[in-house]
């Protein structure tokens, strides 16, 4: 719905009259005049109100994911069945415009999921400024750019969890802390974007470790139904001196082995540590990953995957730690529609059902795995032995866009792991999750 309002000024006036009308129409009265442009408000898909010079904006949404599974075997120590439901995520986002050249952006998750804080933690808080077109620069707390499935939002990947291969280096995308970065569309045919990220962690001087992020992508056809991608990124952070969690830990695919904001699998899931230690200062002397990633889409076929490989490079420790990890995916949309792409972030986006009392109906698979050589494990336990620690998994799912706003999803998991077990012995699991998901 679009409704113009006549003459406004200031982005500080928009919420006064989004106010005014509401009085208006409670009052019956037709008109709500301010002393500037034009004002339009859309309500679908949120509130949003903006001037018509595009000067200022104001946008109101969120996302809403609940989420149930169902898994066994090395998901629980014991190796029995257990079950979770759990918000996944719960966002109140707040994004906008200011003065032309000035973007802001707050999402606050109230799940709990992913943060410590009792009440939520802010996803991002940031700002951005666009007047050195065509060059944009953010400030703030975000998640650093690295790689094609972690670009592309929770509201629109294609799995629940994103692929094993990015839990052997969580830290490349984290948003904890405060960072800066640049990013570009050059040509109709590249992104780039390079970053600079102070960490929550420090050295013994207390100056907080830095973390530097490039990502580069040559997309010459980035239209929906029309996709090439080719990428490269790499990531850096200094660990001299400092006691930072090396450890590389996987769920394997089910979030609910060990989640907050809801039910869990609690004391009986499992969570295997492949490698790597906990926070122990001067452990380690630096962190380094690279990787490629690539795409194609032609109408409602999607393939895409990446690769990556970390070295964790030894200081006191007594060998470096090498990692690799990739995944493969596949996608087709029964119903015809294409997956919607964005040059700007370089990412895949929603699909959007052309019938729309049927929806638009998703079919996938994805095969994820990834090697972890860490030399300084030199004595087998029970739940781990010596040598390379692997973990690989095979995912199939349907994902059902009802509408824009509603998607209902069923993933499938079946994992198995090398040198890595539960306490029962079992190295091998399956499990089943479905997610409903609002967004507006």
């Amino acid at each position: 719905m679009l409704t113009p309002i006549s003459s406004f000024k200031g982005l500080n006036q928009i919420t006064a009259a989004i106010l005014l009308s509401g009085a208006a129409v409670a009052a019956n009265a037709g008109t709500v005049t301010t002393d500037g442009a034009d004002l339009v408000i859309k309500t679908k898909g949120g509130l949003e109100v903006a001037t018509t010079d595009k000067a200022f904006s104001f946008k109101l949404g969120g996302r809403l994911q609940a989420d149930y599974g169902m898994f066994d075997g090395y998901y629980t120590r014991n190796g029995n069945s257990a079950d979770a439901a759990y918000i996944r995520r719960a966002f109140l986002e707040l994004g906008g415009t200011a003065y032309k050249d000035w973007k802001y952006q707050i999402n606050y998750d109230m799940s709990r999921n992913t943060g410590s804080d009792s009440a939520g933690y802010f996803d991002e808080a940031s700002i951005t400024y666009t007047g050195f077109s065509p060059v944009n620069l953010k400030i703030g707390r975000f998640y650093t750019d690295f790689g094609l499935e972690k670009a592309t939002s929770s509201k629109w990947v294609t799995a629940f969890e994103r692929n094993l291969a990015y839990d052997t280096a969580e830290w490349v995308n984290d948003n904890s802390g405060m960072g800066l970065q640049a990013s570009s569309v050059v040509g109709n045919a590249v992104f780039l974007s390079g970053s600079l990220f102070s960490e929550n962690n420090n050295d013994t001087d207390g100056d907080s470790v830095k973390r530097y992020n490039v990502r580069g992508v040559f997309a010459p056809l980035n239209e929906p139904g029309n996709v090439l991608h080719l990428g490269l990124q790499y990531a850096y952070r200094d660990l001299q001196d400092s006691a930072v969690d090396t450890r590389i830990r996987s769920r394997m695919g089910i979030r609910g082995v060990e989640t907050t904001g809801g039910n869990s699998a609690g004391t009986n899931g499992t969570r295997s540590v492949f490698g790597g230690a906990s926070a122990t200062q001067g452990l380690w002397e630096d962190d380094a990953v690279w990787g490629v990633e690539g795409a194609w889409a032609m109408d409602a076929l999607s393939v895409q995957g990446e690769y990556m490989r970390r070295t964790i490079t030894a200081d006191a420790a007594a060998e470096d730690v090498d990692v690799t990890g990739y995944y493969g995916q596949v996608a087709y949309t029964l119903t015809g529609e294409p997956r919607t792409y964005k040059l700007e972030g370089a990412k895949f986006d929603t699909i959007k059902p052309a019938n729309k009392q049927l929806g638009a109906w998703e079919v996938f698979y994805r095969y994820d795995s990834f090697t972890v050589d860490d030399g300084n494990f030199t004595t087998s336990t029970a739940v781990r032995q010596v040598g390379d620690t692997e973990g690989k998994s095979h995912t199939i799912g349907v994902n059902w866009y009802a509408n824009e706003a509603v998607k209902i999803s069923a993933n499938y998991v079946k994992a198995s792991t090398d040198n890595i077990n539960n306490e029962a012995g079992d190295d091998s699991g399956d499990g089943v999750v479905m997610r409903a998901q609002y967004v507006f």
